[in-house]
């Protein structure tokens, strides 16, 4: 466990990323699977996860992103996009995953798939998007801690104009929105930001036992 707590003291908001260093094909399969692992609610996975390395996208993204130079900088940008409108055809989807990967009869879920649908169903449609995007936050902390223990550095980022990417990335096409990028790669040594002691609150100001 303190290799765990040493890995996440060692992890930082990267401000400046060396451009010049690239996460091996084999470290980002590993950061993939991560995030497909991911906890997510009902273990529905109600987004899409873009992996973005082409430089002519990232460079239209950046305007979008606040200017912010790990668009183009890190050696991967990560976008996380909610589905929007979330149904009952996602929900028979993942049934059909269950039934091919346990290879266990439909009827012995049925059940559970009508609890999933009469339940997600009667969610106004803000709500429901909502709801997707809070899944998005679940699988980029899997993500963060992955990185950390490959010591590749992570910066989680909500600082974009969301239209303005999904036009660029053609998301609305798709029935997506993006809700939140992690930025993936190596600090520059000229980053100060590594050197700053990590600023979070005390045990007894941030837990309530009961």
């Amino acid at each position: 466990m303190s290799n765990l707590i040493n890995t996440l003291k060692w992890r930082y908001a990267t401000k400046k990323f060396d451009a010049t260093k690239k996460i091996s094909n084999e470290d980002l399969e590993t950061l993939k699977e991560a995030i497909r692992l991911s906890a997510s609610s009902y273990g529905l996975q109600p987004y899409k996860v873009f992996i973005i390395e082409n430089p002519e996208v990232r460079a239209k993204l950046q305007p979008v992103s606040w200017g912010q130079s790990q668009i183009v900088d890190a050696s991967h940008l990560v976008v996380f996009a909610n589905i929007i409108d979330f149904d009952a055809s996602q929900i028979d989807a993942f049934l059909n995953n269950i039934v091919a990967t346990r290879q266990i009869p439909m009827e012995t879920i049925a059940g559970y798939g009508d609890f999933m649908k009469n339940t997600l169903g009667a969610l106004p449609a803000d709500v429901r998007n909502n709801w997707t995007s809070k899944q998005t936050y679940i699988a980029l902390g899997n993500l963060l801690s992955a990185a950390a223990e490959l010591k590749i550095d992570a910066t989680p980022m909500e600082g974009f104009e969301a239209e303005k990417v999904n036009e660029i990335l053609g998301l609305k096409e798709l029935g997506l929105n993006a809700a939140v990028f992690a930025a993936l790669g190596y600090r520059h040594e000229e980053d100060a930001t590594q050197h700053y002691a990590k600023v979070r609150k005390s045990n007894e100001e941030l837990f309530i036992n009961l």
